[in-house]
């Protein structure tokens, strides 16, 4: 099946790709990583950085003797690639897998294409990603607890998934096994759809301010916070959207069933349903996993409550230098009396407990951890 000299040959090296080179790296300096991507300026990178440990200027060189491909490539190029790798002079045994976003579409082509030709296929999906973006980003510890979700065909063996995650360990990802279908509806509804919503939000506002100018002056806080995801990338939002038309659209007509619903109870003026619908959303949010260890962005928080004094975060962030942030943030809602809680996000439980202890000797302001 799989040789002890694994050759893994990464077709894409962008900031999934070269940061999955770096992390089978950690745990398998054995194996062998070869990189191709169409910009010669990101193999070059890849190359003098040591993310691979070879790179090819053309995809059939990097084929030949792959024991595991990699497709770090958008949707649509995935599909495109699996039907070319169909085709291809590939090795025995081989084993391909991807990264995309959405999954059913992937797995039905791998499905059609290699499930026939008796290739092994791996749909896979690592939730995680960061505002920046290409080789010059890439980040070891990237998937870091997050999720890395697989979806094998049927007609995945077994061995193959143990294989695949002894392969990839060193990302420390806690992986999951779900059917494509069933990860694309999930997504619909806790990542799709609300890209579709902030994305309506912030059209909406622009369009306000035209004629209400304060609008924009007065952006923070729940707008803020609803509207962040806006910024990302269109073009993989599209792709995402055309892959996944049919639960995303359900999630929409289920979304604007709702609005009407809570247009009806302000419109009849009734106050106890309206009290309910924002206690019964309080309170499911307190209970869902946001709050534990293992949303998308998972972390390890900690809060403090500072004094609304210059410098203070400062001061704090200079305790904390060598430790691995992923997110800081001052929660300013609900705030009965002056002082602010200061809410930091860190990758691991070994940085949060030396920050709260550091923080604890260090200055007199309380330290939460929830």
């Amino acid at each position: 099946m799989h040789h002890t000299t694994n050759q893994v040959f990464i077709i894409g090296l962008g900031l999934i790709g070269s940061s999955l080179a770096l992390g089978i790296k950690r745990d398998h300096p054995e194996v062998t990583t070869i990189g191709y991507d169409r910009s010669e300026r990101t193999r070059t990178i890849c190359l003098e950085k040591g993310i691979v440990d070879h790179v090819v200027d053309c995809l059939d060189e990097g084929l030949t003797n792959a024991t595991v491909i990699f497709l770090a490539v958008p949707i649509k190029e995935t599909v495109e690639m699996i039907n070319y790798l169909a085709q291809a002079d590939l090795r025995e045994g081989v084993l391909i897998t991807d990264t995309g976003s959405t999954k059913l579409e992937i797995v039905a082509a791998a499905e059609k294409e290699l499930a026939s030709r008796g290739i092994s296929f791996i749909g896979g999906h690592p939730m995680a990603g960061s505002h920046k973006s290409g080789p010059l980003a890439a980040d070891v510890n990237l998937f870091e607890n997050a999720y890395y979700i697989l979806t094998p065909t049927a007609t995945t063996p077994v061995e193959e998934l143990v294989f695949l995650k002894d392969l990839l360990s060193g990302l420390h990802a806690r992986f999951i096994e779900i059917q494509a279908a069933e990860h694309d509806r999930v997504t619909s509804q806790i990542s799709h759809f609300p890209h579709v919503l902030s994305a309506s939000l912030m059209e909406q506002a622009s369009h306000y301010a035209e004629g209400h100018g304060l609008t924009n002056q007065f952006a923070a806080g729940a707008f803020r916070d609803m509207t962040r995801i806006a910024e990302s990338e269109p073009a993989m939002w599209t792709a995402i959207l055309l892959s996944n038309q049919e639960a995303i659209l359900d999630r929409i007509r289920d979304f604007q069933a709702r609005l009407d619903r809570i247009a009806q109870l302000i419109q009849n003026g009734n106050q106890e349903s309206i009290w309910n619908y924002f206690d019964n959303a309080r309170s499911r949010r307190q209970s869902m996993e946001i709050h534990k260890r293992g949303g998308v962005e998972s972390g390890f928080d900690i809060f403090v409550n500072v004094p609304d004094k210059e410098d203070v975060i400062l001061s704090i962030l200079e305790l904390l230098r060598g430790t691995s942030l992923v997110n800081m943030h001052i929660n300013e809602e609900n705030r009965e009396d002056i002082d602010g809680i200061l809410q930091i996000t860190f990758k691991n439980i070994k940085d949060r407990d030396t920050a709260k202890r550091l923080i604890e000797e260090k200055t007199s302001y309380q330290v939460t951890v929830k």
